[in-house]
Order: C-alpha cells, then sequence, then structure tokens
C-alpha cells in the first residue's frame, strides 16, 4: 500500500506546543463513501453513506479489504456513524441533512452483527420538517460513553456542536441539549476510548479545513466543564468522516473519495 506522511507543527506564543503526526494509506474503492468506523474481530469495520447498501465491510490497518457483512432486516438511508460498547455494535441512521427526517434510527446489533434491537430518535426543539439546508438537527457523530450513547450534532446554523444523550435500553429518545461546544465547524465523527478517558471529535469547514478535537479526561457528569484541543489536520482535499481513538495521542480516521482518487485511512498521532 502507498503511504504518505504529513506533520503539522503547532506553535502556541512562539513555543511548540505539539506535533500532529499523519500517515495515510489507500483505502478499497468499494469502500468509497467510509462514513463510520469501528473494530471488529481484530481488524476495523466501516459502511458507506446515504444510499450505499446496508453492509458493512471489514479492512485491515494497511488497507487490506477482508469482507463485507450484509445486515439483515435494515435499510441504508443515511447511516453517518458506527459505535460499540462490550455488547452491541450501533449503526447510526441518523443524516438529516435538510432536517426533513422522522424517521432517525440507532440500530443495535449483537457481537455476530445479528440485528437486535433499534431506538428512534427525535429532536425535542424540532418543530419543522420543511426542507432547510441550514438546520440545527443534522448528525454524524456518536460515542458510546458508559450507558449512553453521546451524539453530537452537525449545525450549519450556528456551526456549534449541541450534545444530546441516549439512553442504550430505550427505544424511543426524544432528544433535549445537554451541552453546546463552540467548536466553529461541522462535526463529522466522534469516539471515546474508557480506558484513557479520551473523548475526540472531527469536523470541516466551508473552506475545507479539517479539525481533530480532544477532550482528555472526559466526565459525562460534568459534559459542561469539558475543554478541548482543537488541532488542523494537515491533508487537502479531505472528507473525513470516522475517527475511532487508539489511545491519548494515536488516532485513525477515514476519508471519503473526492473524485478521481482513492478512500483513505489516517493513523494520526500527537506529540508534546
Amino acid at each position: 500500500m502507498n503511504k504518505l506522511f504529513f506533520i503539522l507543527l503547532i506553535f502556541v506564543s512562539g513555543v511548540m506546543s505539539a506535533q500532529l503526526f499523519v500517515e495515510t494509506i489507500k483505502l478499497p474503492k468499494k469502500i468509497d463513501e467510509t462514513s463510520g468506523l469501528e473494530y471488529f474481530r481484530g481488524h476495523f469495520i466501516t459502511h458507506n453513506d446515504s444510499g450505499g447498501k446496508s453492509k458493512l465491510y471489514s479492512f485491515t490497518s494497511e488497507g487490506d479489504f477482508l469482507k463485507s457483512y450484509k445486515i439483515k432486516g435494515v435499510i441504508n438511508r443515511d447511516w453517518e456513524e458506527l459505535t460499540a460498547d462490550k455488547n452491541y455494535i450501533y449503526i447510526c441512521d441518523i443524516g438529516n441533512n435538510y432536517g426533513t427526517r422522522k424517521d432517525l434510527t440507532i440500530y443495535k446489533l449483537d457481537k455476530d452483527l445479528i440485528l437486535k434491537d433499534s431506538i428512534l430518535i427525535r429532536y425535542a426543539k424540532q418543530k419543522s420538517f420543511n426542507k432547510k439546508y441550514k438546520n440545527r438537527y443534522d448528525a454524524e457523530a456518536i460515542a458510546s460513553v458508559d450507558s449512553l450513547l453521546v451524539l453530537f450534532s452537525k449545525d450549519r446554523e450556528k456551526l456549534t456542536t449541541q450534545v444530546y444523550f441516549i439512553p442504550k435500553t430505550t427505544s424511543n429518545s426524544i432528544l433535549e441539549p445537554i451541552a453546546e461546544f463552540e467548536v466553529e465547524a461541522l462535526v463529522t465523527a466522534a469516539d471515546y476510548d474508557p480506558i484513557s478517558k479520551t473523548l475526540a471529535l472531527t469536523s470541516y469547514t466551508f473552506d475545507g479545513d479539517q479539525y481533530l478535537y480532544r477532550f482528555s479526561n472526559f466526565d459525562i457528569n460534568n459534559i459542561k466543564e469539558s475543554k478541548f484541543e482543537k488541532h488542523l489536520i494537515p491533508v487537502k482535499p479531505a472528507q473525513i468522516e470516522t475517527i475511532k481513538v487508539e489511545d491519548s495521542f494515536t488516532f485513525w480516521l477515514t476519508s471519503e473519495d473526492e473524485g478521481g482518487g482513492s478512500p483513505r485511512l489516517f493513523k494520526a498521532c500527537l506529540s508534546y
């Protein structure tokens, strides 16, 4: 596999504070709209987004395709995220680009990828479902944190992200915002590592810049007090829509095919 390497040096008041090292690996064409990322049986698993087949695809950290899995009993209306805990893998059919959907659903699969249950979600403050591009009720990012799924909105109106809690045991959840972060971009992915207590998000701006946000020692019980670091990802063009936290300083990302190229896997490492 061809690999490229980028280094971004971040300076604060003239002093180097962090170094972001990015390795780029080509991925197979069949996952050209990769939009979720998880670990499955020792390798990565992903899916394509809106209009893609109801399948999950596994591949190695070297970008080699392994297997596709047909998920029975579900439809890929706009799959935008994958997350997991010790019991389930969650496929998040939550894409809502124009704020018109009334069927936003999170599918719960067991570790054999068999559908076991689903959660229907609705935003409490959404009163209109008329088509609107700059709406506040789109989302592509969910992380599993303890007994909750934590959703981060993709807010085209204010370029913030609102945070919502979804109990894993419910079948129907009306979402009320718990917190809001000034990310100044559109959030596309989330992941949480319970060992290092690291929460990470990705985003992009209308100018095409991609960002990684790191929340250290993330505490779901004090989410309003959470602080984050914001790091520019030194890759263009890109449409990064997934993140998987390996540890406090290591993150895996994937990017869709931007046209004429290939989908890509990135290994991003922070050094201080």
